[in-house]
């Protein structure tokens, strides 16, 4: 069967709608680069529409609906929202799935060293990468930061116009002739994908000298030393914003697409609808691309754990009727 392209569906007002939804979207990449931020703003946008936090509403034992909505976050890397419908919820929901997370380069816990007067940070990759794309570009830093007194802070730095940048270091091409013998899994290996984060050292020191003037600089400017790395997440991807591509503006070119372009669309469809018959879901989640593994991932039980205290605070405290609910639903994967 021939499908007809889509583009020739749009009229003019659909096509402003189009692009008012990629102007929005570009924004949901530009501020969502880590599942992490990809739940905040889902939490920003879902209580801009009326949802409630399901941990307050067990907290306070409140009945639960027709008509309420409703989101539950996990570990704050996975988020399910409910549009609870007039129908019996044991008849099963309409759910939306997609992943929040992408591939990318993780800071390993113990990632400072010096070499050749150069300061590093060790790393490890995320998820299916094409390790060549990701040397001598400009690199971004966002996570989270637990200093030892308990403190967090958040981290976002590569990605303002004043901020610094990072890199993944590579060879010049007149020095490369022997890397680009290679085939491309092996142009780079994983092992070379540590970060470089500074060259400066402390005037008149010898040893470790950078170390030094970077971990100064660390404690000066955002608050953390070296040592509250053990204590990290801080994921690396790559700096910069989302932008329009091609003459027409017909596309994005972006960081982190699979599976946000997913994981959007899912979520502005739920947030569109009010009142509904059958209840709606939408499930945006962590870890799928290593293989849905892992407390924030599909393998763990907070989806099933989120559905059973729904039910019981809908008076269906059993767990059959959880049972009941997931047999029944449908689920759009994407």
């Amino acid at each position: 069967m021939e499908r007809k392209y889509a583009w020739h569906n749009y009229d003019d007002a659909t096509m402003e709608k189009v692009y008012a939804l990629s102007d929005t979207y570009r924004q949901f990449l530009d501020n969502g680069k880590t599942e992490r931020e990809c739940v905040v703003q889902a939490v920003e946008f879902a209580e801009a529409k009326g949802y409630v936090n399901l941990k307050d509403i067990i907290k306070n034992n409140t009945p639960i609906k027709a008509g309420d909505k409703i989101y539950y976050t996990y570990m704050d890397k996975s988020i399910a929202l409910f549009n609870i419908g007039t129908d019996d919820i044991e008849l099963g929901m309409n759910i939306l799935g997609a992943h929040i997370d992408s591939p990318r380069i993780d800071v390993k816990q113990n990632p400072q060293y010096e070499d050749s007067n150069l300061l590093f940070w060790d790393t490890h990759y995320y998820g299916g990468i094409k390790k060549y794309h990701w040397v001598a570009m400009p690199l971004a830093i966002h996570g989270v930061v637990v200093k030892t007194d308990g403190t967090r802070i958040n981290i976002n730095i590569g990605d303002k116009e004043t901020d610094p940048v990072f890199c993944i270091t590579d060879l010049l091409p007149h020095l490369g002739q022997e890397q680009m013998q290679k085939n491309a899994a092996k142009v780079i290996e994983g092992e070379a994908l540590d970060l470089l984060i500074g060259s400066r050292p402390v005037k008149d020191e010898e040893k470790e000298g950078v170390s030094k003037f970077i971990n100064n600089l660390l404690e000066k400017e955002y608050g953390f030393v070296e040592r509250d790395l053990l204590s990290a997440e801080l994921e690396i991807v790559p700096a910069g914003k989302a932008r329009d591509m091609g003459f027409d503006r017909s596309m994005v070119m972006a960081y982190g697409q699979d599976d946000r372009v997913c994981a959007y669309t899912s979520l502005v469809a739920m947030l569109e609808v009010d009142n509904v018959k059958r209840t709606t879901c939408c499930l945006l989640v962590d870890k799928e691309e290593i293989g849905s593994v892992g407390a924030t991932g599909m393998q763990s039980r907070f989806f099933e754990n989120a559905v059973a205290e729904i039910l019981t605070l809908m008076g269906k405290p059993n767990s059959v009727s959880v049972r009941r609910t997931l047999e029944k639903s449908r689920m759009l994967s994407s």
